[in-house]
């Protein structure tokens, strides 16, 4: 197939779903990353991530109907996460060192997603991006469990853009929000 057969071939798909097999593959992607994560396989995890990542949880208020456009921090205010791949690179690497108090003894998670709906990027909405690559929205339960009683359960929603690769697909933006506004656990170790 020539260049200018796949360009053409795309014209047209920006903001569209993605086909049944697409589909199916984003969501075998998906599991494979929360098994990744679940068997604390978290080098394995970031190959999963595109090196040019951007990862980032914002934190949210309370906000009176009215006031729901300030419910989410903007980007520079606060988040639990402002991320890059070589940053949750050094976290995983303190993990390995014996002195990420937090998770050693380990937490044990599950990941749960759901609710995955996939759209082909609309390259004038998201700039570097084509249209062979996917904005995918799902939906995240996550149970984490540590010692005889640290039990928490995150639960959200993710925005994410998958870039295609020769390898496959890969996170390139993931845009975490958390449906909590205030958490109830010790600390946040856990990925999304």
């Amino acid at each position: 197939m020539s260049v200018t057969t796949s360009v053409n071939a795309l014209d047209g798909r920006a903001g569209l779903l993605a086909d049944r097999d697409l589909h199916f593959e984003v969501e075998q992607f998906y599991f494979r990353e929360a098994e990744l994560l679940d068997d604390g396989r978290y080098a394995d995890w970031l190959d999963l991530l595109a090196d040019d990542l951007d990862y980032w949880m914002p934190t949210r208020t309370n906000r009176l109907r009215r006031q729901q456009a300030f419910a989410v921090a903007a980007r520079g205010e606060a988040a639990f996460y402002d991320e890059t791949k070589e940053s949750l690179a050094w976290r995983i690497r303190r993990f390995d060192s014996g002195m990420a108090w937090a998770e050693d003894p380990p937490s044990r998670t599950r990941h749960l997603v759901t609710n995955v709906v996939a759209r082909h990027v609309d390259p004038d909405e998201h700039p570097g991006f084509a249209e062979d690559d996917l904005l995918v929205k799902s939906a995240f339960l996550v149970y984490s469990n540590r010692l005889a009683r640290e039990e928490n359960v995150f639960a959200g929603g993710r925005t994410d853009v998958l870039r295609r690769t020769p390898d496959g697909l890969l996170v390139a933006r993931r845009t975490i929000l958390l449906d909590q506004n205030v958490l109830q656990s010790k600390n946040i170790s856990t990925f999304f």
